[in-house]
């Protein structure tokens, strides 16, 4: 029987092969569980697994997520995001590189509103896209701004990741998700200035110069206002009443849920095939997720048993690294992995292994956490295997993928910039949260 460090290593390292195959993650972790479970506890751990499905199942903090996905699949379908679009672009007027600006602006409010990166990056690449290529832009730049953007939906709330982190590192989720906040927005205003910049150095990077809109009065600029002002009921049924104190997250994302349906009905847009497809499809993804945590659970248990995780732990204090270089170490290893392995997968391999390790050093919980969301979120924009970048070559199938991963290599650093801003300026993380305690 294996145990301490070299279980560990077989486990992980059979579950790496595995994601190699191509297998779902569920399914990859159902067959390592099943394997490590016979191995380490024999026939009679098979009800320790049953318990860990079960326990998941129950889990009410996890509520949140069928939720949030009911919420993002409503405004899609339900077409609200069409009226937000021509919004912001009003907002957005003559700035030059406005177009790019716009790609970003737009990725991140459909993604925080969303959730779903992948789900922005093919919809903007269907539309904002040609029209940039159109007008004479730099469609390299246009794809970063794009994927960029994008990839802030599991950091500004409402976030799926963030309230899985949350759950299996046990920290709060309400703050987890309020934390966010802050650096979602830092890193947009990073994006935007890289542009910026990048335009004024280059100008033949930008659309030609009569594409420009026409003059936007104060009449352009209230009627865009009050078109957005429907979309204030989601973000106050949910960060509001979070901030506040008035509701817990999973309780947020129901009336969320409610500002969802309030909004796209306000827009005319709802109907019973709109509602019948979101509930269809968030359910499928729900239970889809609901699996790969149960499975993830199980297998931060049997690592547990085995005595890994503490033999682990106490070979690293062992090492007697200072905090700065230990917080590199363990923010190198999942943002170098990320560009193989698909991101949620390896964090739910990560998360029980570095919980203990965060526990020894003495690193503030809220603040590591959310540091390690924006580095696994990194990996969706990380080639050769970032899934946003994959998502939006299937909806620009003439860009070819060396392309998509030119424009997303300026951003990738733009993130690393991010993360060091966060880890020498804790406050931006936990200021916010700290008001709501």
């Amino acid at each position: 029987m294996i145990t301490g460090i070299t279980a560990v290593f077989a486990l992980t390292g059979a579950l790496l092969l595995l994601f190699g195959t191509g297998l779902p993650i569920f399914v990859t972790f159902l067959i390592v569980n099943v394997g490590g479970t016979f191995l380490l506890l024999g026939a009679n751990g098979f009800k320790l697994l049953a318990n860990s499905i079960y326990d998941t199942a129950t889990t009410g903090s996890l509520t949140a997520i069928p939720l949030f996905i009911l919420l993002g699949e409503l405004l899609f379908r339900g077409r609200a995001l069409t009226v937000m679009f021509r919004s912001i672009e009003v907002l957005v007027g003559r700035v030059r590189g406005r177009q790019f600006v716009l790609a970003v602006v737009l990725s991140t409010v459909f993604g925080a509103l969303s959730g779903a990166a992948m789900g922005v990056a093919a919809m903007l690449g269907k539309t904002l896209l040609p029209g940039i290529k159109e007008r004479g832009g730099s469609s390299t730049l246009a794809m970063g701004a794009i994927v960029s953007g994008a990839s802030l939906a599991p950091i500004i709330p409402p976030s799926l990741l963030a309230i899985i982190v949350g759950t299996l590192a046990g920290v709060s989720i309400g703050d987890m998700l309020v934390g966010g906040i802050v650096p979602g927005l830092m890193l947009a205003v990073l994006f935007v200035s890289y542009i910026l910049i990048r335009i004024r150095l280059d100008p033949s990077l930008d659309t030609d110069a009569e594409d420009v809109p026409p003059e936007r009065g104060p009449g352009d600029v209230l009627k865009a206002l009050l078109s957005l002002a429907p979309f204030t009921i989601i973000v106050g049924s949910i960060m509001g009443f979070i901030m506040a104190g008035i509701a817990t997250p999973s309780e947020a994302a129901a009336t969320g849920v409610l500002g969802a349906l309030a909004t796209t009905m306000i827009y005319e847009r709802l109907s019973f095939s709109v509602l019948k497809e979101s509930v269809l499809s968030a359910t499928r993804i729900s239970a889809m997720i609901l699996l790969i945590m149960a499975s993830s659970k199980m297998f931060s248990q049997l690592l547990a048993m085995s005595g890994g995780i503490s033999a682990m732990t106490s070979m690293i204090s062992a090492m007697d690294l200072p905090g700065w270089a230990m917080l590199l170490v363990l923010m190198a290893f999942p943002f170098i992995m990320c560009m193989f392995i698909d991101q949620t997968a390896l964090m739910l391999i990560v998360v029980p292994i570095y919980s203990p390790i965060v526990a020894h050093y003495g690193f503030d919980p809220l603040w590591f956490w959310l540091i390690f969301l924006v580095n696994i979120t990194v990996g969706g924009i990380t080639p050769p295997f970032g899934y946003v970048l994959f998502a939006l070559q299937g909806s620009a199938p003439n860009e070819p993928m060396t392309a998509i991963f030119r424009s997303a290599w300026p951003f990738v650093w733009i993130f690393i910039l991010g993360m060091v801003i966060m880890a020498a300026f804790p406050p931006l993380v936990t200021f916010l949260p700290s008001l709501t305690r």
